[in-house]
């Protein structure tokens, strides 16, 4: 469910009429629903009520600071994968203490970062990242608390850029190894083992795949624990789909089921990493038509939005339904049309011969279910400027993210001495 619907024949933004927001804005730009935010992470929350448990928002899904905001507001916790993203959690008010910190490449000054503010856990990748983690610590007097990311070699039936559970991916550390690398890890100062992290992918639609990693974990808690080492902590990742081409993945109470199945008899606390499905859904990218195009063979929508302001179709062959923004009647003519940007690649394509009511230049459509990896995967590509980004709470709206202007684009680059106007 989402705040975005048709009332008296335009699209809303909960209690905003989106046209007004592009009047006062232009096109393009990202609109985040705040109550949408508010509703999906409580759902998901709520389902592991009287469970220890912690919700780490995904930050790289939405980094916005007003969007992690709103979740810490909630009680949400974050995970990070770069200094950045750590600063940007506790910018936008998350405690340290709810903070994870993932990711395949950590380096020493961002491990530095971390254990000074005090993070509540590392999930370590590999070996030799452990290693560096211990020196880092040992160096600041800290000590690390970690959880082995393991690959479960588990596959999650999803597409093959965000699977992140086989053997094959780089992700984690190999299962077969696992009982080796916790025992020469204990022995490293500056580092305290609390747990055990596993996340197979992402946009997962099917809970078969969640069941099978999360038994395999089960099972490694109970070894690890008969080893001697003092597993309270196993963090389940994210990765549960939302419904960008209608179908309807299974509910966070369907995949509660399934986790506390596995893992909810081990007396851990379980440590959750959803990003898309909490702020996906809360999320559209509103463009402008600029041109229509009668081709040879086919019909072309041309957008004032492009590749490098939402980029999932181009990367991930990502699917988003596309509505105008006023709403088709009984009589609007529905045809078939590539929907494209400006952007001078083939590869800037939305959506190929998508039956979408017929336009015109200016009017205004809507990208649905674009909140995750929309704008925090934009580029300036074609000296584009970045596109603005608006949170809608009720009747109010701001801009959360300016749109820079293209002299401040420019500015950016700096000519060297031998290059300078004379």
């Amino acid at each position: 469910m989402d705040h975005f619907e048709y009332r008296a024949g335009e699209l809303y933004a909960e209690d905003l009429k989106v046209s007004e927001i592009a009047e006062k804005v232009g096109t393009p730009f990202y609109c985040y629903s705040t109550a949408t935010l508010e509703r999906h992470y409580n759902v998901f929350s709520g389902a592991f009520d009287g469970v220890n448990h912690l919700v780490c928002f995904a930050v790289k899904a939405n980094s916005n600071l007003a969007v992690i905001k709103t979740l810490a507001d909630l009680g949400a916790g974050a995970d990070v994968v770069s200094e950045g993203e750590l600063r940007r959690a506790l910018e936008a008010g998350v405690p340290a203490s709810k903070i994870v910190f993932s990711g395949v490449g950590k380096q020493p000054h961002e491990m530095a970062l971390a254990l000074e503010v005090g993070i509540h856990q590392f999930n370590v990748e590999s070996e030799p990242e452990v290693q560096v983690l211990s020196r880092v610590a040992s160096e600041l007097g800290k000590t690390a608390q970690i959880a082995f990311r393991v690959n479960p070699d588990v596959d999650a039936k999803t597409h093959a850029k965000i699977s992140t559970g086989k053997a094959e991916n780089k992700f984690g550390v190999p299962w077969q190894d696992v009982s080796r690398i916790y025992g020469q890890a204990a022995k490293l100062p500056g580092i305290e083992i609390k747990g055990v992290d596993v996340h197979i992918g992402s946009q997962l639609t099917d809970l078969e795949p969640f069941g099978n990693a999360f038994d395999r974990v089960r099972e490694l808690v109970q070894k690890l624990r008969s080893e001697g080492h003092d597993i309270t902590r196993v963090d389940l990742g994210g990765g549960l789909g939302i419904p960008y081409d209608g179908n309807i993945p299974p509910s966070p109470s369907s995949y509660a089921t399934v986790a506390l199945n596995s893992i909810g008899n081990l007396g851990c606390q379980l440590i959750f990493e959803p990003g898309r499905l909490i702020v996906g859904n809360a999320g559209i990218l509103v463009s402008k038509v600029i041109y229509v195009k009668q081709g040879a063979e086919r019909k072309f929508v041309i957008l004032d939005a492009a590749m490098n302001d939402l980029i999932r179709p181009a990367m991930y062959e990502g699917y988003h339904q596309i509505d105008t923004i006023k709403q088709p009647d009984a009589s609007t003519v529905i045809s078939p049309a590539d929907v494209v940007g400006p952007v001078c690649e083939t590869g800037d394509t939305f959506a190929r011969e998508r039956d979408i009511p017929e336009v015109q230049a200016d009017d205004l459509v809507a990208f649905r279910s674009a909140g995750a990896y929309g704008a925090v995967m934009a580029s300036t590509y074609n000296t584009r400027p970045l596109v603005p980004e608006v949170l809608v709470r009720g009747d109010q709206f701001a801009v959360i993210r300016e749109r820079p202007s293209l002299e401040a684009l420019l500015d950016l680059d700096k000519m060297p001495p031998w290059l300078e106007k004379k």
